[in-house]
C-alpha cells in the first residue's frame, strides 16, 4: 500500500494505522469510498473554514475546526487505502 501522505506526521500516522485498516477495510472498502459527510456537518465545517480564513474563530471554534481537520485527514487515509484495496481486487 503506497503512502501518499506528505508530512512526516501524516506518513507516521498512516504507517501506524495501516495494519488495522488492512483488517477492517476489505469488506467495507467500497462503502468507505462512497462516504460523504451529512449536509449539516459539511455546512458547519465550511462555516468554520470561512471564519478561519478571516481570522474570526473563537478558541472553542478553533478547537472544533482542528478536530474536523484531523477527522478529514483520517477519512482521506481510509479512502486512499480503500481505493488501493479495490484496485488490487479488480
Amino acid at each position: 500500500m503506497s503512502c501518499m501522505a506528505t508530512s512526516p506526521e501524516s506518513v507516521a500516522f498512516e504507517r501506524g494505522v495501516r495494519p488495522i485498516l488492512r483488517l477492517v477495510l476489505p469488506d467495507k472498502a467500497r462503502a468507505v469510498l462512497r462516504f460523504q459527510p451529512d449536509k449539516r456537518l459539511q455546512a458547519r465545517i465550511e462555516e468554520l473554514a470561512s471564519k478561519a480564513n478571516e481570522g474570526e474563530l473563537t478558541q472553542a471554534e478553533r478547537r472544533e475546526y482542528e478536530g474536523y481537520v484531523r477527522a478529514n485527514k483520517f477519512v482521506a487515509i481510509l479512502q486512499r487505502q480503500a481505493r488501493h484495496l479495490v484496485k488490487s481486487a479488480a
